[in-house]
């Protein structure tokens, strides 16, 4: 398995000292979060001379560029078109990179439109920015996530989209704990889709993150299902305002090492 980690560990960190401490605790990529302020520098705005900085100071560091991790909400018909402009720029800004897989939410469902309805205008959006993602080698990855932590929904708007560009973000912990579904009901429901996955660890009940193993979520059943179709995209873990980086992720990424050696 690959893992990174989402920049929420590390918000205050250059993108040099990101490198750098990936490479000290053994994480094969790292996952950037833009438009929340962090230090990286990897922004829409960013001029072409510091995108190809970037790609190569991650190249000659050896680690990856995992994910490219948006704010994207597509559910709202209200604000569609500026949500689909700004997907353009965020795919071009993915592929300059070489990011291959780019994360987006299908955002909170406004009042007084239904569930299919929704899952139409996200259809419709990610129809129409697929072919461009595709051409820049991107997959754009729907998040088990807000108004869509049921793998069903996701499912039914990936396949009606049926566009090999966009796929799924398998966020681990929130279809356990809103009780949608269980580990292995959600790998089922997304294996033809999974691209990218969110791992967590939190109390249920809308618990605060707790370390891995020791919350609702069965992350070693996580890695023996992804084995069964040998998966090789990365287990990004997001870990928003909590430990101080130094404490969370050399530890978490040990568990899931443990867990690999104990299935293999």
């Amino acid at each position: 398995m690959k893992y990174s980690f989402m920049t929420f560990s590390t918000p205050e960190l250059s993108f040099a000292e990101l490198l750098e401490v990936a490479g000290r605790y053994g994480y094969d990529g790292v996952e950037l979060r833009m438009d929340a302020g962090h230090a990286h520098g990897a922004e829409a705005g960013s001029a072409p001379a510091q995108r190809a900085a970037l790609r190569g100071a991650a190249a000659e560091a050896g680690v990856a560029l995992a994910c490219l991790a948006t704010s994207l909400k597509f559910a709202d018909p209200a604000v569609a078109g500026h949500t689909v402009r700004e997907t353009h720029d965020r795919i071009d800004l993915a592929g300059d990179l070489g990011i291959p897989t780019m994360r987006v939410f299908g955002g909170a469902i406004p009042n007084g439109i239904g569930r299919e309805q929704a899952i139409g205008q996200l259809v419709d959006s990610l129809g129409s920015v697929a072919e461009h993602a595709a051409q820049r080698a991107v997959t754009l990855c729907l998040e088990t996530h807000d108004d869509w932590c049921d793998p069903a929904h996701v499912a039914t708007v990936l396949r009606r989209v049926n566009h090999p560009a966009v796929g799924a973000n398998w966020d681990v912990m929130h279809p356990v704990r809103t009780k949608h579904a269980t580990i292995d009901e959600s790998f089922e429901t997304l294996k033809p889709w999974i691209h990218h996955l969110h791992i967590h660890d939190g109390a249920g009940d809308g618990g605060g993150l707790t370390p891995i193993g020791e919350g609702i979520v069965d992350h070693r059943r996580v890695i023996e299902l992804l084995k069964t179709i040998e998966f090789d995209g990365y287990l990004s873990g997001e870990w928003i305002g909590w430990e101080p980086y130094e404490t969370h992720l050399p530890r978490e990424l040990a568990t899931l090492r443990r867990y690999e050696e104990e299935l293999a």
